[in-house]
């Protein structure tokens, strides 16, 4: 992995440590869990995607 790959990983999972706590705890039905994680599922995978044509 090059160092700009590395720090991005690192910042990405800095930022699930600050969200994922506010996350799971306004979500406490487990449907609506799922729901949530389709979404930002979507939402990260089109970014991906976006990123991939760009390069």
């Amino acid at each position: 992995m090059e160092t700009d790959q590395i720090i991005s990983a690192i910042f990405l999972i800095a930022v699930l440590a600050l969200i994922l706590p506010g996350f799971l705890s306004t979500n406490n039905k487990f449907k609506q869990v799922l729901n949530n994680l389709t979404i930002w599922t979507i939402i990260v995978l089109v970014i991906i995607v976006a990123i991939y044509f760009i390069r």
